[in-house]
């Protein structure tokens, strides 16, 4: 019978790698003043990250074989958070526990024609930027707009709210019809928790 620590997916130092890269412009923020974020995302994940300013390109690799494989993918979504356009104090929500990164290509959406893409991310970010606040505050997630992607940090449940507004955004819908989806949406979600944790069992 094989035991739990069979069951683990195992790394091994040297051959288990993660590849990805970064846009040459978000390299410098990904290593932090003096490298303070990269160490700190080292210090925190556990793993080893290798970075080439060069081209951008990043390995990530595990020092040793205890590490787990977990801290290897919550390290790439950070540094994919870095490449999309997140500052480090952002992207490290990506670090906790239930939260997730989502990116959208507006050019797989809409074209690249570049008057459209210009008007529709004109729409998401709103005049001063307050049509994304309005998003990430009734949702609480972390919105933004990077080259011709838009991302969204959050926990599971809200960022999927804050996806299906930013393409009701692109579908041309009208703020107020959105905000009042992202309302209903985010007080069902709150009931569905409330509901749920008086229902776990009392375990004293």
């Amino acid at each position: 019978m094989s035991s739990d620590k069979d069951l683990k997916p195992s790394v091994i130092p040297g051959v288990t790698k993660l590849y990805l890269r970064v846009p040459l412009d978000r390299v410098g923020v990904l290593i932090g003043g003096r490298g303070a974020v990269l160490r700190e995302l080292e210090g925190r994940t556990g793993v080893k990250v290798v970075i080439d300013s060069e081209d951008g390109s990043i390995v990530i690799e595990p020092p040793t074989p205890t590490t787990p494989v977990y801290n290897l993918l919550k390290a790439r979504e950070f540094i994919r958070a870095i490449a999309v356009g997140f500052p480090p104090e952002k992207a490290w929500r990506l670090l906790e526990e239930d939260q997730v990164l989502i990116v959208i290509n507006l050019k797989d959406v809409v074209g690249s024609s570049i008057n459209h893409l210009t008007r529709i991310k004109g729409r998401i970010i709103g005049e001063g930027g307050k049509v994304r606040r309005n998003l990430e505050e009734m949702t609480g997630t972390y919105i933004t707009v990077y080259n011709d992607l838009v991302s969204i940090i959050g926990d599971y449940e809200s960022a999927q709210v804050a996806r299906e507004a930013i393409e009701m955004i692109i579908r041309g819908r009208q703020h107020s019809t959105i905000y009042r989806y992202v309302d209903r949406a985010m007080r069902e979600i709150k009931r569905r928790r409330i509901t749920s944790l008086w229902l776990k069992p009392y375990n004293p």
